[in-house]
C-alpha cells in the first residue's frame, strides 16, 4: 500500500550515520564543560554529596532518555520537542514548547560562551573578556553553517581533546586518593568557620535540576534526524548511547576529584573547584593545558548547540510560525551546504546580544527551571504517544511503558516543589516564557488553515 499522507520536503541532506549523529550530540552536551562550569555549583552546595546528586540525576535522565528515544523514533523531525508536544498535547502547547526551547538554547549558549575567556586567560590574561566570547560565537556560527557531515567531524576532533582533559582529572584523582567512596553519599556544605556540615537530603534534591542541566543535550540527536540515515530505526539508539557516555564522562571525573582532593573544605570553598584541584594535584602547567582543552570543549559545544537551535528555528519557519516573508528567509536551506544558514546566523546574533546584555547570574537563573519544564512536557507527550496515530509507528519503543514517563513526572513534581521552596524565580521565568508562546500562538497562528498543518516526518525508508 502506497503512503499518500503529506510529508515535509527533504530539504536537508540525509548524510549522517549514527556515529556522526552521536559525535555532534555528545559535543553539544560537552561533558568537560559541564564538569568545569556546572558541576562546581553542586560541589559548593553538597561537597562529596555532589556525586550522589549526579547519580540520582543520571537515574532520572535514564527515564527521560527512554521517553526521548520513543518520541524521536515516532517523530524524527528537526524541531525536536515542539513537534511532539504539538501533535500529542495540542498545538498551543507545542508552540509554547518551541519558545521555551528557543530561549533555553540561546541562553545556554550564552552561559557556556561566557566561560571560554576564563579558561583561555590561563594562556593570556586579556582573553578573559566578554568580547572573547563574541569572537567565539562568530567563528562557531561560520562553522555551524557548513555541511552537517563536516560539522560532525570537526566536533568529533574537538570532543577527543575534551575527553583527554577528563582523563587527566581522573588520573590525578585516582593517584592521590585522600578519602573513601563514603564521601559520595554525605551531602555537606561549608558552615561557620569554614567547617563542612551535613545538609538535608531536601537540599540535595533542590539541586537535582543542576545535575539534569549538566546532562542535558543527550536527546538532541533528534535535531539531526532529518539528516540521519534510517533515522526512525537509529535515533533511539543514538539518544540512549549518548546518555550513557555523558553520565560516565561527567560522574567518573567528579568521583576522582572528590576522593583525590587534599581538602574537601578547600575544594568546596574555592570559586573554581576543578581548577583548584588541578593546580593542587597537577601544578600550573597541567592547569593551563587542561584549561585550553576546556576552552576547546566550550567552542565545540557552541558549534553543536548552534546547529541544533538553527534547525529549531528552521523547523518553526517551515511550519509557518512567523510572517510570510520571515518564514521564507528562515526556512531557506543553502543549496550548496544543505544547511539553514540564515536561521543559524540568527542564533549567533541572538547569543551575542544575550551574552553582552544579560548579566551572567541572570543567565544562570533564567535557565534554572527550563529543563524541568521541558522534561515534564516530554514525559506528558510520552504518556500520549501510543494512543495517537501518525508519524512512524514501527520505531523504538521504551521498556516498561508507561512507567518511565510516570516516574519522570513524579520526580519533576518533587523537584518543582523543592525549587519553589528554595527560589521560585527560575520557575516563574520558565512559565513566563511558555505564556509568551501561548500568546503568540493565539494572536498569529490559531485559526489559520495555512499555518501549522504539521505533516508527517519525511522518512528515508519511504523515499
Amino acid at each position: 500500500m502506497t503512503d499518500t499522507s503529506p510529508r515535509y520536503a527533504q530539504d536537508l541532506e540525509r548524510s549522517l550515520g549514527i556515529r556522526e549523529n552521536i559525535l555532534i550530540t555528545i559535543s553539544a552536551v560537552t561533558p568537560a564543560s559541564s564538569v568545569f562550569i556546572i558541576v562546581p555549583a553542586l560541589i559548593a552546595g553538597l561537597a562529596g554529596g555532589s556525586v550522589l546528586a549526579m547519580l540520582l540525576g543520571g537515574v532520572i535522565a535514564l527515564f527521560v532518555g527512554l521517553c526521548y528515544a520513543e518520541l524521536a523514533s515516532r517523530y524524527p523531525i528537526s524541531g525536536a520537542e515542539y513537534p511532539w508536544a504539538a501533535r500529542l498535547l495540542g498545538k498551543p502547547i507545542g508552540f509554547a514548547t518551541f519558545v521555551l526551547a528557543l530561549v533555553m538554547g540561546v541562553l545556554i549558549i550564552a552561559v557556556i560562551t561566557s566561560g571560554v575567556g576564563q579558561y583561555l586567560a590561563a594562556v593570556w590574561a586579556p582573553l578573559n573578556s566578554p568580547w572573547t566570547g563574541v569572537v567565539v560565537v562568530i567563528i562557531s556560527t561560520t562553522i555551524a553553517s557548513l555541511a552537517i557531515k563536516t560539522n560532525a567531524w570537526v566536533t568529533g576532533i574537538c570532543l577527543a581533546l575534551e575527553v583527554i582533559a577528563i582523563i587527566v582529572l581522573v588520573v590525578l584523582g585516582l593517584t592521590h586518593v585522600s578519602r573513601g567512596a563514603d564521601a559520595f553519599f554525605i551531602p555537606q556544605a561549608l558552615g561557620d568557620g569554614g567547617v563542612l556540615q551535613q545538609v538535608s537530603f531536601g537540599a540535595l534534591f533542590s539541586l537535582i535540576p543542576v545535575a539534569l542541566f549538566a546532562y542535558n543535550g543527550y536527546g538532541a540527536s533528534v535535531f539531526y534526524s532529518e539528516e540521519t540515515k534510517n533515522a526512525s530505526k537509529t535515533i533511539g539508539k543514538a539518544i540512549m548511547f549518548s546518555l550513557l557516555v555523558t553520565v560516565v564522562l561527567e560522574v567518573v571525573p567528579l568521583m576522582a576529584v572528590v576522593v583525590g582532593s587534599r581538602s574537601l573544605e578547600a575544594l568546596v570553598g574555592s570559586p573554581a573547584p576543578i581548577n583548584y584541584f588541578l593546580i593542587d594535584r597537577g601544578g600550573d602547567v597541567i592547569n593551563v593545558l587542561v584549561s585550553v582543552a576546556i576552552a576547546v570543549a566550550i567552542f565545540n559545544a557552541v558549534i553543536a548547540i548552534q546547529i541544533q537551535i538553527g534547525r529549531l528555528i528552521f523547523a518553526s519557519a517551515r511550519d509557518k510560525s512567523w510572517p510570510a516573508a520571515v518564514d521564507r528567509v528562515l526556512g531557506r536551506v543553502n543549496p550548496r551546504t544543505k544547511t539553514p544558514v540564515v536561521a543559524t546566523v540568527v542564533v549567533g546574533v541572538l547569543v551575542i546580544i544575550a551574552a553582552l546584555v544579560i548579566p551572567f547570574p541572570t543567565l544562570i537563573l533564567a535557565t534554572g527551571s527550563a529543563v524541568v519544564i521541558l522534561y515534564t512536557i516530554v514525559a506528558l507527550s510520552a504518556l500520549r504517544v501510543r494512543a495517537v496515530k501518525g508519524g512512524h509507528e514501527g520505531g523504538y519503543r521504551m521498556w516498561l511503558w508507561p512507567v518511565p514517563p510516570v516516574i519522570v513526572l513524579v520526580v519533576m513534581a518533587y523537584v518543582v516543589y523543592q525549587t519553589v521552596v528554595a527560589d521560585i524565580t527560575p520557575l516563574l521565568i520558565a512559565l513566563g516564557t511558555l505564556v509568551v508562546g501561548l500568546i503568540w500562538y493565539a494572536a498569529f497562528i490559531r485559526g489559520r488553515k495555512d499555518r501549522w498543518t504539521l505533516p508527517d516526518p519525511q522518512l528515508e525508508e519511504l523515499d
